[in-house]
């Protein structure tokens, strides 16, 4: 359909005009598609075949993220919470490993939730460093 690809065009624009800030703010949502995705699939009748492969592909593109994040840390300028923050990322991974290895949807629950409040902090810093420059534009009707 053309319109999947004006979508598809609009999505590669998007993140190639992004700050790196909103390129975080943008992984940690696909973290969270992700997980909702998966755990959404725990709820399936265990019949359907399509289940486990979702589960596994939603986990796995969830940890391939958080790597991402993880890997984009600079342990040197951010000290302490970077080193914070890498720990939280392990732990992520690792709770997710465990989710799809268990088949068990409680530590897909748990890092959601530890995710959306890194998430939400995040934007908010955001719209808090965004807030000084608009504070100088006035809009004249």
């Amino acid at each position: 359909m053309v319109t999947h690809g004006y979508a598809q065009t609009y999505r590669a624009n998007a993140v190639l005009t992004a700050s790196p800030g909103q390129l975080v703010l943008m992984l940690y949502d696909g973290v969270l598609k992700s997980l909702a995705i998966a755990r959404d699939a725990f709820s399936r009748p265990v019949e359907d075949p399509r289940r486990i492969e979702l589960i596994n592909t939603q986990l796995l593109k969830a940890q391939t993220i958080i790597a991402e994040l993880q890997g984009g840390l600079n342990m040197e300028a951010g000290g302490e919470f970077a080193r914070t923050l890498n720990q939280l990322y392990d732990y992520h991974n690792r709770r997710l490993l465990e989710a799809n290895l268990r088949k068990q949807v409680e530590p897909v629950v748990e890092v959601e939730r530890l995710v959306r409040e890194l998430r939400d902090a995040w934007a908010e810093m955001l719209c808090k460093q965004e807030l000084p420059a608009a504070e100088g534009v006035r809009i004249v009707a």
